[in-house]
């Protein structure tokens, strides 16, 4: 039987090797290779022609969304299947503009990620349930007209972190506190911050005083 050959991308060392780990034990999936940035990740796929790159969004060098961009442009037999900690509009759509098959969270178990890799690998799409909520949200809304309260479109770990901020807490006391990387508590803000339209911390202050999130 024909392996899957996958190519991983993603900048933090540690994340490329635990998804190899998981993917070691999947005898349909082989990991072919694996890039710390978008730059890398090109030359990669040149060489090693893979099925499905599981790309990462935030990179140095080259982020994921040129990267992804360029892949489905000069190499259109391979795959993107997007791993993300983000599951907003502002960072899925400018990616399936790129031309990326699927996304999926960084936090999915293990039957999800090859579920999702073999779905792209198909030609199908693939998507976590957190993704598809934001399709749904936007044509709900647009089926409504109504306007929607944008707190409403927060995830549940962006309402945390709105919260945490509000009260005062340092991007390293909200990762210790949520048991995540200050780069992903960052990513929630700005995603937060951007769908609430806040601008800076105090306005963020303000928005939780008025919505009764803290108390003053």
């Amino acid at each position: 039987m024909r392996k899957i050959k996958v190519l991983i991308v993603d900048d933090h060392t540690i994340v490329r090797d635990g998804i190899y780990a998981l993917l070691s034990l999947i005898g349909d999936i082989e990991v072919v290779g694996d890039a710390a940035d978008g730059r890398e990740a090109l030359g990669k796929v040149r060489q090693l022609a893979p099925d499905v790159v599981l790309m990462d969004i935030s990179m140095p060098l080259m982020d994921g969304r040129e990267a992804t961009r360029r892949i489905c442009k000069d190499f259109p037999e391979t795959k993107v299947l997007v791993l993300t900690q983000y599951d907003d509009r502002e960072h899925i759509f400018p990616l399936i503009q790129a031309g990326a098959r699927g996304f999926i969270s960084k936090f999915a178990a293990s039957s999800e990620l090859a579920s999702g890799i073999r779905a792209v690998y198909r030609g199908d799409s693939f998507m976590s349930p957190s993704v598809a909520r934001v399709f749904i949200e936007d044509y709900q809304r647009a089926a409504s007209g109504n306007r929607v309260d944008p707190y409403e479109g927060l995830t549940e770990r962006e309402r945390e972190v709105l919260k945490l901020v509000a009260e005062g807490y340092t991007t390293r006391e909200i990762a210790d506190l949520l048991v995540v990387s200050p780069k992903t508590v960052e990513g929630h803000k700005s995603s937060l911050m951007s769908k609430l339209g806040l601008r800076n911390r105090v306005e963020l202050v303000r928005y939780a005083i008025r919505k009764g999130i803290i108390t003053p």
